[in-house]
């Protein structure tokens, strides 16, 4: 798909998630993102942040759901829909074996991993990517579809 054929405007925000929990994602297990606040629905490039929470790897969900897996840092290794953002009422069962007690909760569905990563700078909040990373993302993903 060329970038030209790509909706203008501010259709796709970037999100950065720490190593495991990027690499849960695109295996296609991990349906929810936690976060401290609200979040919009729509399309995000997943952005990898630099670090590696060390400790997670020791939870049998995620080192189950990540053998095998490369722990790529500090790059957008591909792209989801956020479908909803809720928080599930206290004390009521978690929508997810992924969900926080809590937190936010991002629903995440559609999800296309890049063949390569785009080494990328990403940000805690929700970030605008540059024309220029759009361009090398759906280079990558030449049947996507908004």
């Amino acid at each position: 798909m060329s970038i030209a054929t790509l909706p203008g405007g501010d259709w796709i925000r970037g999100i950065s998630i720490r190593q495991p929990y990027a690499a849960c994602i695109l295996a296609g297990a991990k349906d929810v993102e936690n976060r401290p606040g609200r979040w919009w629905t729509g399309w995000v490039l997943l952005h990898t942040s630099k670090t590696i929470d060390h400790p997670a790897l020791r939870i049998p969900l995620i080192g189950r759901t990540i053998r095998g897996r490369e722990l790529v840092t500090g790059a957008v290794v591909g792209i989801a829909r956020i479908t909803d953002c809720h928080q599930d009422p206290e004390g009521a069962p978690l929508c997810s074996e992924w969900a926080h007690p809590g937190a936010w909760h991002l629903v995440l569905t559609d999800v296309q991993e890049l063949p390569l990563p785009v080494p990328a700078r990403g940000q805690v909040v929700p970030w605008k990517p540059t024309q220029d990373l759009l361009e090398r993302v759906f280079q990558q993903l030449p049947s996507f579809r908004p």
